[in-house]
């Protein structure tokens, strides 16, 4: 898979207050390299924990389920896009429908 785009990730880790996802989010961004999903079913196969919206959007939990991110996947095309990467706190201020 694609990945769009991976400074996002890295924009969001080099912050000092979110220094501690760096490896996780490192760790999900190698292995999404590597993968090729047809499917949410296959992602879920993976990755039990995460959640489903809609058609094309995928909810991961990263960090030991501290921090929530967000991609659009266009599973045709091989793309990744990340949407938003936060807190559950933050997670709860947004509407994942407008991502």
């Amino acid at each position: 898979m694609r990945i769009i785009s991976k400074k996002t990730l890295k924009d969001f880790y080099e912050q000092p207050k979110y220094k501690d996802s760096k490896s996780a989010l490192e760790s999900w961004h190698k292995e999404v390299l590597k993968l090729d999903w047809n499917n949410p079913n296959k992602i879920k196969e993976m990755y039990r924990n995460a959640s489903v919206v809609g058609d094309t959007k995928i909810v991961f939990n990263i960090a030991g389920n501290k921090y929530r991110l967000i991609v659009a996947i266009n599973y045709y095309a091989k793309i990744v896009f990340i949407k938003f990467i936060g807190t559950h706190k933050q997670y709860d201020k947004i509407d994942i429908e407008e991502l």
